[in-house]
């Protein structure tokens, strides 16, 4: 029988295989540094959606070895050629994601040093780097230092920890459940929905407001709606205001919402996943008058500054509200607790956290925050420029849009929203450029969301054609 030691040492023969060798390393980095830089030059030139059903039996674990070329192969086929493609400029449907290089650069920095974001005594630097990042976007935002902050996976996230935090804060349980009220637009993301089921508040009293010709909550209507729940002995406790809906990316009047929440004492909460660092851009400041007296914000740095999939930040000005649910000790963590500092773990549902801090740290650093704003100022313009070219070939569209997202549809008359619908469609089956669609009072429109930072003037010139052509194929198939 083997000894203790020589099991060791046969398993650590096989087990250190795991660790590749430095020409190994390079030969493994070379081939996906080929792969990348193939996808990325040749990205614009390829379909921005594609359509199909990936192969399962492709995408399981097999118990067979594979070498890394027959990975790739594997991954591009049935990953990255099928549905949407978020890295192409060409992306302009739901809020595109970014994807910029540097920021991968970040996160293959952190994967292969394998560092610990959750807890300042695991990993300082990790934990100080991601809170200067928030301190940076308090900045940016007007909220004070002391804020709470985090970076989480998403807007999702970030909103529930946004009304995890509204809830602990005004004490919303028990038999104050039914009796308590939320004010929201009838445009407010879904994931606050879920969010307030997911914290046991699904059976609060939600009054979903009016709003005005642009989409923007009507503050008087707010008012009146405040003041008659009030008189019914009714408990208003928070409001919740968009900086970009999703939908139409309006803009709510921050300061005037923001004054009645003071005037009432709600907690006063602002989505701006989407549109929340279009406040970098000079002409659109006046829009976000107010966005600082928000109790919770929530902005994601993967939409307005173009990092990839998945960073989301949460700003909360009442910290206790924020640890009453999130804070937690635990006896084997009892090295990490005496450091004086607020850990994301702290903060949020996440004690095992990603360091997400460094996808972001590096490209703003790297390129210098003036580049962003750049990007962001081109995609509002370019917002207007695809507005005035789907005007001079015969579609209407919405309202002028407050940053960059707007709709349009085609005036086809008698089954105009059959017809839109089938031409989204014929729209989908090119896939060249990929646009959404939604609904505005019971109107089938098609959405454009501009965002990525690869969009340029060449891609909307792109997307007119493709409209042009699969419209004439609209109206052919159904004799218009």
């Amino acid at each position: 029988m083997k000894s203790l030691i020589q099991q060791i040492l046969d398993l650590e023969k096989v087990s250190e295989t795991l660790e590749p060798t430095l020409a190994e390393r390079q030969e493994l980095s070379k081939q996906t540094q080929d792969y990348t830089n193939n996808f990325i030059d040749t990205t614009e030139s390829k379909p921005s959606y594609y359509q199909g059903t990936p192969n399962s039996k492709q995408l399981g674990i097999s118990s067979n070895k594979k070498e890394l070329a027959e990975l790739l192969a594997i991954y591009h086929s049935e990953v990255v050629q099928k549905g949407i493609n978020p890295a192409s400029g060409g992306h302009l449907g739901y809020i595109p994601g970014g994807g910029i290089y540097t920021a991968a650069l970040g996160d293959f920095l952190a994967s292969v040093t394998n560092e610990y974001a959750g807890m300042y005594f695991g990993s300082p630097g990790a934990v100080t780097m991601e809170n200067e990042v928030l301190d940076w976007i308090k900045k940016v935002f007007g909220f004070p230092k002391a804020a709470i902050g985090n970076l989480t996976s998403g807007g999702s996230i970030a909103n529930l920890i946004a009304v995890t935090a509204a809830r602990d804060k005004h004490q919303i349980k028990n038999e104050k459940v039914t009796k308590s009220v939320i004010y929201l637009s009838p445009q407010v993301h879904h994931c606050l929905h879920k969010a307030l089921r997911i914290v046991g508040l699904e059976d609060v009293q939600i009054r979903l407001l009016k709003l005005d010709e642009s989409f923007r909550i009507d503050v008087a209507y707010l008012e009146e709606q405040i003041k008659k729940d009030k008189a019914e002995g009714l408990d208003p406790f928070m409001v919740v205001a968009s900086a970009g809906t999703t939908d139409t990316g309006a803009v709510d009047p921050l300061q005037q919402i923001g004054e009645v929440a003071q005037q009432n004492k709600l907690w006063y909460h602002i989505d701006g996943a989407y549109g929340g660092f279009f406040i970098l851009c000079e002409s659109k400041k006046k829009l976000f008058k107010g966005i600082e007296m928000a109790d919770s914000l929530v902005v994601d740095p993967h939409k307005g500054l173009f990092l990839p999939y998945g960073i989301g930040a949460v700003l909360v000005k009442d910290k206790d509200a924020v640890f009453h649910s999130h804070h937690y000790t635990a006896n084997y963590m009892q090295d990490a607790n005496d450091n004086g500092q607020i850990n994301p773990a702290d903060v949020s549902p996440e004690l095992t956290k990603h360091f997400r801090g460094l996808r972001m740290w590096l490209p703003l650093n790297l390129h210098g925050i003036e580049l962003f704003i750049v990007c962001l100022d081109e995609k509002l313009l370019l917002t207007q420029y695809f507005r005035e070219e789907l005007v001079r070939i015969g579609f209407n569209v919405g309202p002028e849009p407050d940053l960059s997202v707007s709709y349009f549809w085609y005036p086809f008359g008698e089954n105009e929203n059959e017809l839109n619908e089938k031409l989204m469609r014929e729209i989908h089956n090119d896939g060249s450029v990929f646009l959404s669609s939604t609904k505005i009072d019971g109107k089938f429109v098609i959405r454009m969301a501009i965002l990525s930072f690869r969009t340029k003037k060449a891609t909307i010139d792109k997307t007119i054609k493709m409209i042009e052509k699969c419209l004439a194929e609209t109206k052919a198939c159904f004799n218009v």
